[in-house]
C-alpha cells in the first residue's frame, strides 16, 4: 500500500483546494475558507474509516494530511483571484479529487477485506461525501444531487478497477486505468451535459 500514499495526499491537495476556493467565492473570511478546504479534504475519507471501523482516523495519527491541506489553502488564498477566474479550475480540481478518492477508498476498503460491491459503495463515499460537506456548510445544492454523473462516474470508474483486480489480477495500471474513467466519464459529462433526467412534479 506504500505506492498509495502519494496518490492519497495529492487527492486530499485537490480536495482541499476545491473546498478553499468554494470558501472563498462566498466571501468567508481565511479561516473559514480553511475550514471549508479541511472538511472537504478529509470528509469523505473519515466516513469511510468510520465505517470501516478504523482507528485512529488517517489524518489524526499522521500530520502530512494536515500540513498538505494548510499547503493547498494556502496557494488557493493567495491564488484565489486567478484561479477562480479559470471558469474551469474547480471542476477539474473536483474531478481530480473524486477519481483519486475513488479508486484509493476502493481499494482501502478491500484490503480490509470487504466485499467487492461494498468496496466500491466505500469508494464513492470516499469521493463524494467531503464535497458534499462543502456543499452543504456553503449553502449549496451538492454537487452530488445535480451534477453531471457525478457518484456515477465513481462507481463505473470504481467497478472497472475491481474488475481488472479480480480477472487480470496480474495486470499493471489497473488504480490508473479505473482513475481514468472516472475523470473521462465526468468530463465528457460536464462538456456534453449527460446526466439522469430530473424528476418532474407531475403537472
Amino acid at each position: 500500500m506504500d505506492f498509495v500514499y502519494p496518490f492519497d495526499l495529492v487527492g486530499t491537495f485537490f480536495f482541499a483546494m476545491s473546498g478553499t476556493l468554494a470558501g472563498a467565492k462566498k466571501q468567508l473570511d481565511a479561516f473559514g475558507a480553511l475550514v471549508i478546504g479541511f472538511i472537504t479534504a478529509i470528509g469523505g475519507g473519515t466516513l469511510r474509516d468510520i465505517l470501516l471501523g478504523k482507528f485512529p482516523l488517517f489524518w489524526i495519527h499522521n500530520m502530512h494530511y494536515v500540513l498538505i491541506i494548510l499547503l493547498s489553502a494556502g496557494i488557493s488564498l493567495l491564488f484565489r483571484q486567478r484561479l477562480q477566474q479559470l471558469r474551469k479550475t474547480f471542476h477539474l480540481f473536483d474531478t481530480l479529487g473524486i477519481a483519486l478518492f475513488a479508486i484509493l477508498g476502493t481499494q482501502k476498503a478491500l484490503v480490509m477485506g470487504v466485499p467487492p460491491l461494498v468496496a466500491a459503495f466505500l469508494g464513492m463515499t470516499s469521493a463524494v461525501m467531503g464535497g458534499l460537506l462543502r456543499d452543504v456548510i456553503c449553502n449549496e445544492i451538492p454537487l452530488i444531487l445535480r451534477a453531471e454523473l457525478y457518484a456515477t462516474s465513481c462507481l463505473v470508474g470504481s467497478g472497472v478497477f475491481l474488475g481488472l483486480v479480480y480477472y487480470f489480477p496480474s495486470m499493471p495500471g489497473k488504480a490508473l486505468i479505473g482513475f481514468s474513467c472516472i475523470v473521462a466519464i465526468r468530463l465528457l459529462a460536464i462538456k456534453y451535459g449527460l446526466r439522469f433526467p430530473q424528476l418532474r412534479d407531475g403537472k
